[in-house]
C-alpha cells in the first residue's frame, strides 16, 4: 500500500469545495476525533482542541457492541441501533477491528435463562440480513446466517478431547480452548457464540492521528486547555480562549490563544459539563467512573474468543468478562463494586452545575496515578472473579496499570447505551456518546445541523450527508497504523500486545 503524505494528497484535497465556516471541537476523544475526521474529509475548516498529548486517550473500550448483547437489560431498540452503528464504524475504521466472536454464558447462579435472549438475537440477525442485502459492504460481521450460534453441553463436551486449533476454520474451533478450560458444570445451556468483534482503542487512536495529520482542513491543538468561551451577538461568533503548553529543550512554555469560530462542538466526554457551565447551558447528566484490568496468563494455549459470563450488575456475581490479546494478555471486567464498579463512582449533575462532581480520589486516579496496592488488589480480584469459571486462569498475574476513565450518560437513566448528541441554540452541540460506535452518528447529526442552518454550504458536504466519506482515513497504511498503535500503548504504560490484532 502506498504511504500517504501531504503532497500525495493534494490532488484529492484540491477537489473539495471548501466553505468559509470555522468549526471548533473541544476534546479529541473518540467523539471529537471522529467528528474532526468527518468534517475535515469534506474540507470543512475544523480546529480540534485537546488538553492531552494524543488523540483518543480516554475511557477504555474494547468492543463494537454489535447488537448490545453485553447488556441484557437494555431494550431491543437500543440493540438494533447499536448494530447499525457498529457496522458503520467497522466500515470506516476497519483496521481498528479485532475479528473474533464472543461467547456469552449464563452461570447456574444467575436468575436468567440463555434462551431469554433468543427473540432479540433473531431480530438482530434479521436486521443484519436486511442490511447485507442492501449492500454487500455491510457484511462486516461474517455471514448473516452465522451471526449467532447455540451450543449445548454435549457439543462442548465433544470438544474436550480435540487438539487445540491454531486457526479457526469453523465456529466450534473458537470453543475448544473455552470448553477445555471452563468448569462446564457451572453453566446453563445453551452457550451462545455471537459475532461481537473487538475494537482496539490504540489502533483507533493511531488511525485518527495519522489521518488528521494528513488533512489540511484540520488544525490540531494538543496540550491545549480551553479557559474561556463567549458568544458575541454583534458578530454571531464564538470566541474561544485556550492555553497551550509547548516544550523547548525540556522546558514548558505556555501560550494563550483566542480563536473565532462559527460553531462550537463540546466533545469533552465526562467533563462536558465544564464547557456547558462556561456557556451557562443547563444539562442533566450522569458520570460513572469505571476500570478494566490487564492480566497476563503465560500458560494460556489455543484460540480464545471474548468470553462473557452474565451476572447481575453491582452484586458479587456481576458480569465477568475476558477480552483476549496476543501472547496471553487479557483485559478484564467484573461488574462488581470491588472490580470495575466503585462505591460513590456514579454521580449526577446538580441545579448549580451541568458538571457532575466525582469524589477527589477518583479525580486523582484520572489525573495522576493509581496507588500500587490498589492496582494489585483490584487486578487480582478480577482474576479471581474470572477463575471461578475458568480455574486455570488463577495462574494469571498483574500485567499493567488499569485501563480506566469516567463515562458520561445524558439524562438520569444509568442503563442508557445509545446516545449521540444534543444541541443548544443554532451553533453549539454536545456529543454525548456512551459507546464508541455511536461517534459516527453524532458526527452525522451535527453535519446535518450545519447544513440545515446554512453554516456549511459546500456541495460536497451535501452530497455526502447521507453516506460516509473518509477517503484519507481509509487509505491508511496498515503497517504504519500498527507501529503507531504499539508506540501509543507503550507511551501510555501498557503492553504492546493490547495494540495488536487478536
Amino acid at each position: 500500500m502506498t504511504k500517504l503524505t501531504k503532497t500525495s494528497l493534494s490532488p484529492i484535497v484540491s477537489t473539495y469545495l471548501k466553505g468559509k465556516a470555522k468549526v471548533a471541537i473541544i476534546g479529541a476523544g473518540v467523539a471529537g476525533s471522529t467528528i474532526a475526521l468527518r468534517f475535515s474529509e469534506l474540507g470543512i475548516d475544523t480546529t480540534l482542541i485537546e488538553k492531552g498529548d494524543s488523540l483518543v486517550n480516554g475511557p477504555p473500550f474494547c468492543h463494537l457492541h454489535a447488537g448490545g448483547n453485553l447488556y441484557r437489560e437494555i431494550s431491543e431498540q437500543q440493540c438494533l441501533i447499536l448494530l447499525q452503528q457498529s457496522i458503520d464504524t467497522a466500515k470506516v475504521f476497519p483496521q481498528s477491528i479485532n475479528h473474533r466472536p464472543t461467547i456469552f454464558a449464563v452461570p447456574t447462579t444467575d436468575k436468567g435463562d440463555p434462551l431469554d435472549l433468543l427473540p432479540r438475537l433473531e431480530k438482530l440477525r434479521a436486521k443484519y440480513t436486511e442490511l447485507v442485502k442492501k449492500s454487500k459492504d455491510n457484511k462486516v460481521l461474517g455471514e448473516p446466517s452465522q451471526y449467532f450460534r447455540l451450543f449445548d453441553r454435549a457439543e462442548l463436551e465433544a470438544l474436550l478431547s480435540l487438539t487445540l486449533p491454531k486457526v479457526a476454520q469453523t465456529a466450534s474451533d473458537w470453543l475448544v480452548a473455552f470448553a477445555q478450560q471452563t468448569d462446564l458444570a457451572k453453566l446453563k445451556y445453551p452457550v451462545l457464540l455471537i459475532q461481537e468483534c473487538g475494537m482496539s482503542a490504540f489502533r483507533f487512536s493511531a488511525i485518527a492521528s495519522l489521518a488528521i495529520a494528513r488533512l489540511p482542513s484540520c488544525t490540531l491543538q494538543l496540550n491545549s486547555q480551553v479557559t474561556g468561551i463567549k458568544k458575541y451577538t454583534d458578530t454571531n461568533k464564538w470566541h474561544l480562549s485556550y492555553q497551550s503548553n509547548t516544550y523547548h529543550s525540556g522546558n514548558a512554555e505556555q501560550l494563550s490563544t483566542t480563536g473565532v469560530f462559527d460553531y462550537v462542538i463540546n466533545a469533552c466526554g465526562f467533563k462536558s459539563g465544564e464547557i456547558d457551565d462556561m456557556v451557562q447551558a443547563k444539562r442533566q447528566r450522569i458520570v460513572e467512573f469505571k476500570a478494566a484490568y490487564v492480566a497476563h496468563w503465560s500458560q494460556c494455549e489455543g484460540l480464545w474468543p471474548e468470553v462473557v459470563f452474565y451476572g447481575e450488575r453491582g452484586t458479587p456475581q456481576g458480569m465477568a468478562q475476558l477480552t483476549p490479546y496476543p501472547g496471553g494478555y487479557f483485559q478484564l471486567h467484573g461488574m462488581t463494586q470491588d472490580i470495575t464498579l466503585f462505591k460513590q463512582g456514579l454521580v449526577a449533575s446538580s441545579d448549580n452545575s451541568a458538571q457532575p462532581s466525582l469524589p477527589v480520589h477518583f479525580m486523582k486516579k484520572i489525573d495522576q496515578q493509581w496507588p500500587e496496592h490498589l492496582v494489585e488488589e483490584r487486578t487480582l480480584g478480577s482474576i479471581e472473579h474470572l477463575s471461578q469459571y475458568i480455574p486455570a486462569f488463577s495462574q494469571a498475574t498483574v500485567s499493567a496499570k488499569p485501563l480506566f476513565g469516567a463515562q458520561q450518560i445524558p439524562g438520569d437513566d444509568a442503563s442508557l447505551r445509545t446516545a449521540d448528541v444534543s444541541f443548544l441554540g443554532t451553533d453549539y452541540a454536545r456529543t454525548e456518546i456512551v459507546k464508541a460506535s455511536s461517534a459516527l452518528t453524532a458526527a452525522d447529526s451535527i453535519l446535518k445541523k450545519l447544513i440545515d442552518i446554512g453554516i456549511v454550504t459546500d456541495d460536497l458536504a451535501k452530497r455526502y450527508l447521507n453516506e460516509h466519506h473518509f477517503p484519507i482515513t481509509l487509505q491508511g497504511d496498515n503497517d504504519e497504523i500498527m507501529a503507531k498503535a504499539v508506540a501509543l500503548a507503550l507511551e501510555r504504560g501498557y503492553p504492546e500486545a493490547l495494540a495488536k490484532n487478536t
